[in-house]
């Protein structure tokens, strides 16, 4: 990170979980000169050295509502330029489409986003599957180049995240899925390219294991 400029910005576009999010990277800043900012200001997010996407409620309103901000162009900047990390519906926003409402995405990562189609479909107990997905469940970080992306860290495999969708990504390049969850069948439970990372589970909602996440995220230099 750039040692004049230590700012990561929370984008704030009126659909992010905010506080979480916000609470949860400062929690993660707290031991370094990192300074972290909410903001609806484009200018802000140019100038940070890093930028944090959040979303949550359908993606046409998320989409809707990124670019009526005028926030946008810099979100698309800052993806081409400096560290990203996507969360939710802030990482189904960076592939091309999602089913849901039938909306365009901001294409930074190739692939779409689909619904889990688990009607009638019961689990190894013997309940059925509910959607969305609501609670805690295992991601199985990948090494698609054979080697595990650096945001991981030293998470184990299998830990456990917290989820809250209906949809999920599908990326068309396997190198772009950065993790795998099983929830009637394995789907990329995070995506990553160049100097993106993007995850559908919350990490601010994932106690220890999620704070590590951002920790290892403020440190990364791709």
């Amino acid at each position: 990170m750039n040692a004049l400029n230590n700012t990561v910005a929370v984008v704030d576009y009126g659909m992010g979980n905010l506080r979480s999010v916000s609470q949860a990277v400062m929690a993660a800043a707290a031991d370094s000169a990192v300074r972290v900012v909410v903001t609806q200001d484009p200018a802000e997010v140019r100038a940070a050295s890093r930028v944090v996407l959040p979303g949550q409620g359908a993606m046409r309103d998320c989409m809707a509502a990124l670019r009526d901000s005028g926030m946008e162009q810099a979100v698309r900047e800052a993806a081409a330029s400096k560290p990203l990390f996507g969360v939710c519906v802030g990482m189904q926003m960076l592939l091309d489409h999602s089913e849901e409402g039938d909306t365009p995405g901001l294409g930074l990562i190739a692939g779409t986003v689909q619904r889990f189609a688990l009607e009638g479909r019961t689990q190894a107990d013997g309940s059925r599957f509910k959607v969305p997905q609501m609670g805690w469940n295992q991601v199985q970080p990948q090494a698609p180049g054979g080697q595990r992306h650096p945001v991981w860290g030293d998470t184990p495999d299998g830990a456990y995240f917290y989820f809250v969708h209906s949809f999920y990504a599908r990326p068309a390049q396997a190198a772009h899925c950065a993790s795998l969850t099983d929830y009637g069948g394995l789907f990329a439970s995070a995506v990553a390219r160049d100097n993106i990372f993007a995850t559908q589970f919350h990490p601010e909602k994932s106690a220890d294991q999620g704070l590590a996440l951002y920790r290892n995220f403020l440190a990364w230099k791709p």
